[in-house]
């Protein structure tokens, strides 16, 4: 007998973001980031509650200009009004510093920065741009994530690691290089933001690649050499089916090693299309990997020419429909829902058994056939759906289920 088992945990530091536990063995965290101008305060707050309450535990925002950091407490207490309490993060580049110091009720209400060493200023002046960010964040008691982006690294370190490359008797390959300067950045950063006086509990590190190769790659090296918590995203990884593929493939593989602490999903949404896709799939990634639960898990078969295809795709899209819209009513009353799992059969060939292996689990008869349906609930037959209401009788029965077995009050 095969037995499937994931690599444990490294042994990372914890940080503390809001209410938010990071490392360890503490849960692993899903991120997100808000795509409005951050200055549009209602805009904003709008979408920060429609991405907590889709899951994300963390949610970022640009600040970019001074109109955007005054903006940030009148966020925070319009989201605080509201009942969101979510940790913000500010996305800072080339002027956080000043305005950092500026704007000292922005620097007061965000929960943790975020500074990319490669854009906090240019020459002579970005080590003492970075030093006085830093030092914010050491008299606001706040975390850093010093996060690494390959498209915006420090040409003058990209420079001479290249030059020190092509003095080596065996060369190594641009992208090797490149991807050593991502490393270097992200470990150099942090050692810097510690000789300042941060605390070693207040870093987080990120190293961001948009090719799913180099971003495994770099990951594995990253959490070689530090124990600091670490940050996984592909960075932008696309829009629609590839942006998911690239990025399932890419946090699924370090995730099962180990390798992480919190995530988010850089997929660029469609036009009109909710932000909240992201979170969703950092939320199917971990629970496809059994590393956490958010909702109950609906197995469904991909349909064949046994299956009444309408009729059982319409009934498997209403049952993913009633899971999605209950959801954050469950989740109030009780933390375990994410734990029960449902099955969607189409016919008889692999219907009954895959129900038998659900909490719940309904089993159609296949093509040509009058519209009847066998229900299993943990692993016994309970129920026989016949006529034109059994998607109406299966919800009623996975209602009942939720209700009796996870004491709702």
């Amino acid at each position: 007998m095969v037995e499937l088992q994931r690599v444990a945990r490294k042994n990372t530091q914890i940080v503390k973001v809001g209410d938010v536990m990071i490392g360890g063995n503490n849960p692993i965290i899903i991120q997100s980031m808000t795509n409005t101008p951050t200055k549009d305060i209602s805009a904003t707050v709008n979408q920060i509650t429609e991405l907590y309450n889709a899951g994300s535990e963390i949610v970022r925002i640009t600040v970019n200009d001074a109109d955007a950091a005054k903006a940030v407490p009148k966020i925070v207490e319009n989201l605080k009004n509201n009942g969101v309490n979510v940790p913000l993060v500010g996305c800072f580049h080339y002027n956080g510093h000043t305005l950092l110091l500026e704007v000292p009720e922005c620097a007061r209400a965000l929960d943790k920065y975020r500074i990319n060493p490669g854009n906090v200023g240019f020459k002579a002046k970005r080590d003492k741009n970075f030093e006085q960010i830093i030092e914010l964040a050491i008299k606001y008691d706040k975390p850093v994530r010093i996060g690494v982006n390959w498209g915006s690294l420090d040409q003058e370190l990209v420079a001479f690691l290249m030059d020190e490359n092509a003095k080596q008797p065996e060369p190594k390959s641009a992208d090797f290089i490149m991807r050593e300067a991502v490393i270097f950045s992200a470990i150099d950063s942090a050692k810097k933001a510690k000789k300042i006086g941060l605390a070693s509990d207040k870093l987080i590190l990120s190293a961001k690649l948009s090719k799913v190769q180099d971003l495994i790659a770099v990951y594995r090296k990253l959490s070689e050499r530090t124990t600091h918590p670490l940050h996984l995203g592909l960075t932008e990884a696309g829009i629609g089916i590839k942006g998911i593929a690239a990025t399932t493939a890419a946090l699924s593989i370090l995730l099962q090693e180990g390798i992480g602490d919190t995530i988010r999903a850089s997929l660029t949404p469609k036009v009109g299309e909710s932000r909240v896709t992201e979170v969703k799939l950092c939320q199917e990634v971990l629970q496809s990997l059994g590393m956490r639960d958010f909702a109950p898990q609906i197995s469904a078969c991909p349909g064949c020419g046994r299956t009444s295809s309408h009729y059982f795709q319409q009934l498997a899209e209403d049952i993913q429909s009633h899971i999605d819209k209950n959801m954050p009513i469950w989740k109030r009353r009780c933390s375990k829902i994410g734990g029960i799992k449902i099955a969607v059969m189409g016919c008889i060939v692999n219907g009954p058994g895959e129900s038998k292996h659900a909490n719940i689990g309904i089993s159609l008869p296949g093509d040509g056939e009058n519209p009847v349906a066998v229900v299993y609930t943990d692993a016994k037959k309970t129920h026989t759906l016949r006529g034109e209401n059994i998607t109406g009788e299966f919800i009623d029965i996975i209602n009942q289920y939720v209700s009796r077995n996870l004491d709702l009050e």
